[in-house]
């Protein structure tokens, strides 16, 4: 038998070649987001508990109530902004597939959807399969800011969605307040509608705050917020992740939502519900982090790469170009064959495979791991 493919240019993904490449070669893997670190022994306890108290049947469609109690709380906490906790709050398998049942939501045959690029890779094929025509904005190196006059060009009577990344993945970039401002401009009395990818929420460095989407009133009555337990809490294998919206948005996303997944795992919403009642548990976060990137550029700054400090998400992005011209998928897979230490080449996201000599690298390591890693990048 034969098929043909709806997506027919898409082949293994960068992370799955680095990994394998890592594992090939014994390297330090510093190339796929997640920590080589344990998730805190409170919150497994808790799921453990879950499990052991009949919390193992399927949960409501929404999700776990005292998850999204914890959650409308946290908001409230955050971005004194309030959704409502019945039908404006649903929890999802990861934030990947609340993207999806969006777009499944919402994307018709030749919609256009506005993407930045260098783009999380899961926005594009998303898109296409719902008929969905992408409208890709180079955002150029090494500030990745972006131009919203040129947002506004190409926005027309096609455009039905703005896809946003804040903090931003692979850049290690964050929207300003001034960002924000501006797309709700562009976005005002229209009918798009926009998906806020906020996954790295709690990842801001520098004492910069998050600017999410729910501070701004109109963009939050056209948004859906997209987060995920898996990034906070150190436990990407968990799949555990939500989506905020205005209620009539958020009842079409059900409509899909009830049929791709129903619930997620129940005894995993629980546990995640007891631990939010400590708000220190994502509240120390960027302090966290921060630490763990300061110690990372301390260590590789008399190095031949250069770099500006990542401003969010646990990703730093680093310079080769006064160590070759390679392109940045042939070094990538140099560094980890020859050197063993793999990373991600940030060309694989940009329109045209655009290659600026940038890797990005995953600090969520132990600090063993990111001491190790730096010696190597010293010697290269």
């Amino acid at each position: 038998m034969q098929h043909d493919s709806k997506l027919p240019e898409v082949g293994t993904t960068i992370f799955s070649i680095m990994s394998n490449l890592a594992k090939k070669h014994n390297a330090i893997n510093l190339s796929q987001g997640f920590p080589d670190f344990g998730s805190d022994q409170k919150l497994i306890d808790l799921v453990s508990k879950a499990m052991n108290s009949c919390y193992n049947q399927y949960a409501p469609i929404t999700g776990n109530l005292e998850l999204r109690e914890a959650i409308a709380k946290k908001i409230n906490s955050l971005y004194n902004v309030s959704y409502q906790i019945e039908n404006e709050i649903t929890i999802t398998a990861g934030a990947t597939q609340a993207i999806s049942t969006i777009l499944s939501a919402f994307i018709r045959q030749d919609d256009e959807v506005i993407i930045f690029k260098p783009a999380y890779d899961s926005y594009e094929p998303g898109i296409k399969l719902n008929g969905g025509k992408v409208i890709p904005i180079q955002l150029l190196a090494p500030s990745f800011s972006v131009d919203w006059d040129d947002v506004n060009s190409k926005i027309n009577s096609k455009t039905k969605m703005i896809i946003i990344n804040t903090p931003h993945n692979p850049s290690g970039t964050v929207f300003s307040k001034e960002d924000m401002l501006a797309l709700e401009r562009i976005t005002k009395n229209t009918n798009i509608i926009v998906l806020s990818d906020e996954v790295y929420e709690h990842m801001v460095y520098d004492g910069e705050k998050h600017q999410s989407a729910s501070l701004f009133p109109d963009l939050k009555s056209r948004s859906f917020v997209v987060a995920s337990f898996c990034k906070t809490f150190h436990n990407t294998g968990w799949r555990v992740g939500y989506c905020c919206a205005p209620k009539e948005l958020m009842e079409l996303f059900m409509q899909v939502h009830q049929f791709s997944v129903f619930c997620v795992h129940h005894p995993t919403q629980k546990g995640i519900a007891d631990y939010m009642q400590e708000p220190k548990n994502y509240l120390e976060l960027p302090a966290f982090y921060q630490k763990k990137r300061d110690l990372f550029l301390s260590l590789i700054k008399d190095s031949r790469f250069t770099f500006t400090p990542s401003k969010g998400t646990y990703f730093q992005v680093l310079d080769y170009s006064k160590i070759t011209q390679e392109h940045d998928v042939d070094f990538a897979k140099k560094l980890t064959r020859e050197f063993g230490l793999a990373s991600i080449p940030l060309s694989v996201f940009n329109e045209n495979n655009l290659d600026n000599k940038l890797l990005r690298f995953c600090f969520a390591k132990k600090d063993d791991t990111l001491k190790r890693a730096a010696e190597i990048l010293n010697h290269i």
